[in-house]
C-alpha cells in the first residue's frame, strides 16, 4: 500500500513510573494495564472516533480525524484514571501522561509517521502524572469549542525538535482560563542581588481542583511551608506577601530568581479526587532551572487542617537536607580564594560525611578556618564539636584530655552563640552527651532546637539518641520515625536507623533492632556503632557463627578491642545498664573479655 500524507489529530500517551511500576509488580502492573485498556482507554477511544495505530509497552499512539474528539477524548480518561486511583495505595497507581497535536502525518500501512506524531510524543513527556499538554494549535481549534481551560507554559525547546513548541496544559476542572504569558507579561523589575543565606521563595500552589475550599487549603499549606521554613536559620525565605503576587501568574523561574533575589523556588499544586488530596511539590534551581527535589503526598480530607500539618512537615523535612546537598555541591565549585565562614562550613560537612579519620581532621582544620572568620558562627562550632565526637564513636583515636576539653567548649560556643540555630543546638546537645557524658543537659538543648525548629529531621535524630540514653526507648522509637518520615532520603539516614536499632535492642526488641542496623549498614557500612550493634545483637539472639563473623569486622576496624575496653570506653558516654547489655551481647558473640 502506498504511503499517503494527510492532516490528523495525534494523541500519544504512556505511563508516569512504568519502570518501578514493573519492578515492584510485574504481573499485577500488566494485569491493570489490561484492564485499563479493557474498560476505559479502548472504549473512550472509540467513543470518540479514535484509532488505536500502536502499542508499545507502556504507551499509546492513537489518531483522531477531528482535535475535539482527541482532545476530549483525553480528558474523559484522566478524569477517570483519577476515579479509579482515589482507594489505590499511591505506589500501585498507574497515571497516564497524554499529549495532544494537530499536524500532518504520513501514513504507511497502520503505521503513522512525520513531524506531527514526534511533537506529539515530546508534548506527552512535558505532561505531569495525570495530565494533558497540547500544542498551541490544538488549544486554538479547540478553546471556544469544549467547557474547560487551559494554561499557557510558555515555550519549550524539546529533544529533535529545531523550533520551540508552544505548550498549554490543559485544565481538567471547569475554572476560568489563566492569563498566558504573551497575554498578561509581568513587569520586568531589575535583578535583586542574593543574599549570603541560601535563598528560597515558596511560590503559591496551584489549585487544580477548581473547588473553592481547595484554594483555600492550597494557600494554607504554602502559608504554613513559608512559616516553617523561616525556622531554618540559615536560609533567607521570601516573606508571603511577595510570594503571592505571582498567583494565577504563568510564571518562568528563572525569572522568578531575579525578581526575587532568590537562589531556590518551591512550586507546587493542589488536586482533589473523591474524599482524597493529592499535593505534589518541586524544588527548582532558579539559576539553572534545574529539579533539586520533587514528591507527591496523598491524604484523606477527614481532617483538612491535620492534613495540612503533614504537608508543612514533608515538604520542609525533605527539602532542607536537598538544599544543603545543593549549596554543598555549589562551595565546593567556589575557587578557595573567596571561600567565606559558610563556604567553608559547607565544605567541612561534605568531609565529615566521608567518614574517615582524616576527611573528619580536613574538616576541622575547615571549620577552625571558618571560625577565624566569624567567631560567633554557631554551625561551625557545632559541626566541629560533632567532628571530635565521631572520633570518639568511631575508635579512629583515642582522644586526649585537651581535644575532650575542646570539644566541649566548641559545643558551649554553639550553644551561646546559636542560641535560635537549630542545627547547631542540636549538634552541640550531642557532643555534651559524648564527651561531656551529661545526657540530661543534652536532651535540654536538644528540645530547645526542636522548639525552634520542630520539622529538623537531625534534631529528632539526635532526640532518639539521648532519649534512648536516658532510658527512654519508647519516646526514642517515636523521634527516630518521625526523622525519617520528615526526610527519608536523609545524608544521616545511616545514623537514624542506627539509633533506631540502638533504641529498640534497649527495648529488648532484638529482631526489630537486627532489621534496623541492617539497613543502616546497607547505607553506611563504615559507621562502627552499627557494626557494634551487629555483634551485640547476634550474640543477644543466639545467632553466633554470624557474631563470629561480626565480631571479625569489629576487629577489623578496631583491632584488638575486648570487653573490658569496650566498658573502659563505653564508660563516658553510657550508663552502666546499658553498657551491660553491650557486655552480654558481645560475651555471647565470643568477644574476649581482656
Amino acid at each position: 500500500m502506498a504511503s499517503t500524507r494527510r492532516l490528523a489529530a495525534i494523541l500519544a500517551a504512556d505511563v508516569a513510573g512504568y519502570s518501578r511500576l514493573m519492578g515492584a509488580d510485574e504481573e499485577g502492573t500488566l494485569a491493570d494495564l489490561k484492564a485499563i485498556r479493557r474498560e476505559l482507554s479502548d472504549p473512550k477511544v472509540k467513543e470518540h472516533r479514535g484509532r488505536i495505530v500502536k502499542t508499545t509497552g507502556d504507551g499509546l499512539l492513537i489518531e483522531f480525524a477531528s482535535v475535539v474528539d482527541a482532545v476530549r477524548c483525553a480528558v474523559e480518561v484522566q478524569r477517570a484514571m483519577a476515579e479509579r486511583n482515589t482507594d489505590v495505595p499511591p505506589d500501585r497507581r498507574i497515571e497516564l501522561r497524554m499529549g495532544i497535536n494537530l499536524g500532518d502525518i504520513i501514513r504507511d500501512g497502520r503505521d503513522i509517521y512525520g513531524d506531527g506524531v514526534n511533537v506529539a510524543a515530546r508534548l506527552e513527556a512535558l505532561a505531569e502524572p495525570g495530565g494533558i499538554c497540547v500544542s498551541r494549535v490544538v488549544r486554538d481549534q479547540v478553546r471556544d469549542k469544549l467547557d474547560f481551560s487551559f494554561e499557557d507554559m510558555g515555550e519549550q525547546q524539546v529533544k529533535n525538535i529545531s523550533r520551540p513548541i508552544r505548550v498549554h496544559r490543559v485544565r481538567l476542572a471547569e475554572e476560568a482560563d489563566v492569563p498566558s504569558v504573551s497575554q498578561s507579561p509581568p513587569v520586568t523589575l531589575a535583578p535583586l542581588p542574593l543574599p549570603e543565606k541560601p535563598s528560597i521563595a515558596v511560590l503559591p500552589f496551584e489549585n487544580m481542583s477548581g473547588e473553592r475550599e481547595q484554594e483555600y487549603f492550597a494557600d494554607g499549606v504554602v502559608e504554613d511551608v513559608i512559616t516553617a521554613l523561616s525556622r531554618v536559620a540559615w536560609l533567607f525565605v521570601i516573606a508571603r506577601n511577595s510570594s503571592f503576587t505571582y498567583k494565577g501568574r504563568a510564571i518562568d523561574v528563572k525569572q522568578v530568581g531575579r525578581e526575587l533575589g532568590v537562589r531556590y523556588v518551591l512550586e507546587g499544586s493542589v488536586r482533589k479526587a473523591g474524599s482524597r488530596v493529592r499535593i505534589t511539590g518541586q524544588l527548582i534551581d532558579t539559576s539553572t532551572g534545574t529539579h533539586i527535589w520533587a514528591d507527591r503526598i496523598d491524604g484523606g480530607l477527614e481532617d483538612i487542617f491535620e492534613l495540612q500539618d503533614q504537608v508543612t512537615s514533608r515538604v520542609v523535612g525533605a527539602i532542607e537536607p536537598k538544599l544543603r546537598l545543593s549549596e554543598i555541591a555549589r562551595a565546593a565549585r567556589k575557587p578557595t580564594s573567596s571561600l567565606d565562614a559558610y563556604d567553608l562550613f559547607l565544605r567541612a560537612l561534605a568531609e565529615v560525611h566521608k567518614m574517615t579519620l582524616d576527611t573528619n581532621q580536613v574538616a576541622i582544620r575547615l571549620l577552625r578556618q571558618a571560625l577565624a572568620i566569624d567567631p560567633s558562627y554557631a554551625p561551625a562550632a557545632g559541626l566541629a564539636g560533632w567532628g571530635y565526637c565521631m572520633q570518639r564513636v568511631q575508635g579512629w583515636i583515642s582522644l586526649a584530655e585537651a581535644e575532650v576539653a575542646e570539644g566541649v567548649r566548641l559545643a558551649k560556643v554553639a550553644i551561646e552563640t546559636g542560641q535560635d540555630d537549630p542545627d547547631a543546638l542540636w549538634m552541640a546537645g550531642v557532643t555534651l552527651w559524648l564527651l561531656a557524658g551529661d545526657p540530661a543537659m543534652a536532651a535540654s538543648v536538644i528540645d530547645r532546637a526542636l522548639r525552634l525548629n520542630s520539622n529538623s529531621a537531625q534534631a529528632w535524630m539526635a532526640s532518639g539518641w539521648v532519649q534512648s540514653i536516658l532510658g527512654k526507648p519508647d519516646p526514642a522509637i517515636e523521634a527516630l520515625h518521625r526523622a525519617m518520615r520528615l526526610s527519608p532520603l536523609d545524608p544521616f539516614g545511616y545514623m537514624f536507623k542506627a539509633a533506631l536499632a540502638f533504641a529498640y535492642m534497649i527495648a529488648g526488641r532484638h529482631e526489630e533492632a537486627l532489621e534496623w542496623v541492617d539497613q543502616s549498614l546497607r547505607e553506611q557500612e563504615k559507621f562502627v556503632p552499627a557494626i557494634r550493634y551487629r555483634v551485640a545483637l547476634c550474640g543477644h539472639l543466639g545467632r553466633v557463627e554470624e557474631g563470629r563473623e561480626w565480631l571479625r569486622r569489629l576487629l577489623d576496624v578496631r583491632p584488638g578491642l575486648t570487653i573490658a575496653g569496650y566498658m573502659r570506653e563505653a564508660s563516658a558516654y553510657q550508663p552502666p545498664k546499658i553498657r551491660a547489655i553491650f557486655a552480654n551481647g558481645f560475651r555471647k558473640a565470643g568477644m574476649s573479655e581482656e
